[in-house]
């Protein structure tokens, strides 16, 4: 079997990309690609529109067989008219788009979804999404990016326990450095929008941060509403206004945070005073930086209103860094009370987010404040007073993200997916 790769943003423009709609689809078809590329051939293309169904006739006349992995949410996924495809997409809320506007029928998943007549996903909550809409039966399977591997050679069991340095290429925004005050609603009334500091750097200056004390880290795109930084800064600053070693790290993802991290300013303005120390990182962080961030974070935090996988959380847990999270959509899948302190939440009314009617067709998920101000709390208590607990919750992290989302498991499921899903195999089970 032959590959044929496909996702709208490559190596070359996610630099461009970085915090769009659908960027996260690069990261994910790199890894799929260097998983299928240990025993297979894997074909990137470029422009599939016009490329597929020629490399495909090639191919068969050779008595080979190919299909065109398309990661990209149904709506954007080409669609050949001779070569096989699947779309690989993800997807957190509990209804797929079953409507058709500006005269696309893409736009209604359904449509594109029968024509591939099978569909990859990555978590159990949006194979029940859309066996809703297409039928129990289906073809539709739950294969997580294949994460697992990369970090937990770094997993040691244990809390990191005592602080380290970065070096941030980029900006560095720490609540203990700055004046908050200026960043007031009513300084803002009265003088306009404040800027941002100047002594944050650029995003092409190198920088140190030195981090202590007890260290939750979040990575997330912050223009990305369903993130939802609103609850996680805000109940953890409540949650530690008067502890002064519980450090909140947010690693923004996005080409330019500049609008947002003015909002997150504004926001702990209104919070302050605070004991506690916030640290928003707008920059780039080499791959060694970026896992001694990791290695130094006792907890990861996750506050979305839905998540389609979510492959920082993922990474973190792999490393056996526990989480304070919710466990909805696809979090249920590795997100459990062994390895994680969960945040409750409930259904609101949402609408699909590349729906430009605004209509509500759909739900999303609602934390519960208070719940999440606990889990803040009682973690920070087993980090500074049951180690026992802590190593506990962190090698059930380890675990199960490699029963989730290590390449042997992926791996395994996706040739069986495909064996069974061939479309010989597909008629004649149709037939029967």
């Amino acid at each position: 079997m032959i590959y044929l790769s496909y996702s709208d943003t490559d190596r070359s423009s996610i630099a461009s990309n970085l915090g769009l709609p659908e960027y996260s689809y690069y990261f994910v078809q790199k890894e799929f690609r260097s998983l299928l590329e240990e025993g297979s051939i894997v074909f990137p293309m470029t422009n599939p529109d016009s490329e597929a169904d020629l490399v495909w006739k090639n191919i068969h006349s050779r008595g080979e067989e190919c299909v065109l992995l398309s990661f990209a949410p149904p709506h954007k996924t080409f669609v050949p008219l001779l070569c096989p495809f699947i779309p690989i997409f993800a997807w957190e809320f509990d209804t797929i788009p079953n409507e058709i506007w500006d005269n696309d029928p893409k736009q209604d998943w359904r449509y594109v979804l029968s024509l591939a007549g099978r569909a990859i996903t990555h978590s159990n909550h949006t194979v029940r999404t859309v066996r809703a809409a297409m039928g129990d039966d289906y073809p539709v399977i739950a294969l997580p990016s294949p994460v697992w591997d990369s970090f937990a050679p770094y997993f040691t069991g244990r809390r990191y326990g005592s602080g380290s340095t970065l070096t941030v290429r980029g900006r560095i925004f720490d609540s203990r450095k700055i004046d908050l005050a200026i960043y007031s609603s009513v300084r803002r009334r009265e003088q306009g929008r404040a800027s941002l500091p100047a002594d944050a750097g650029d995003r092409n200056t190198d920088r140190e941060l030195a981090l202590d004390g007890v260290i939750y880290t979040s990575v997330l795109c912050p223009t990305d509403g369903r993130k939802n930084w609103f609850d996680m800064i805000g109940a953890f600053c409540w949650a530690f206004r008067e502890v002064d070693d519980a450090v909140l790290v947010l690693k923004l993802t996005h080409r330019d945070c500049g609008d947002a991290i003015g909002a997150m300013l504004e926001e702990l303005a209104k919070l302050s005073p605070f004991r506690c120390r916030v640290v928003l990182i707008d920059g780039f962080l080499s791959d060694d930086d970026y896992l001694k961030l990791a290695e130094i974070t006792d907890f990861t935090v996750n506050t979305s209103t839905g998540e389609g996988q979510c492959l920082p959380l993922m990474e973190y847990m792999s490393m056996g860094k526990p989480a304070v999270a919710p466990d909805h959509t696809a979090m249920e899948d590795y997100v459990d009370a062994d390895n994680a302190f969960i945040v409750a939440s409930n259904f609101e009314c949402a609408r699909w987010p590349h729906d430009p009617r605004g209509v509500f067709r759909t739900r999303r998920y609602r934390l519960n404040y208070e719940s999440l101000m606990k889990a803040y709390c009682e973690s920070y208590d087993v980090a500074k007073n049951d180690p026992e607990r802590y190593a506990r919750m962190s090698e059930s992290a380890y675990r199960k993200l490699g029963e989730h989302c290590s390449r042997a498991v992926v791996l395994q499921k996706f040739k069986a997916f495909l064996f069974e899903t061939t479309p010989a195999r597909l008629e004649a089970s149709l037939a029967s």
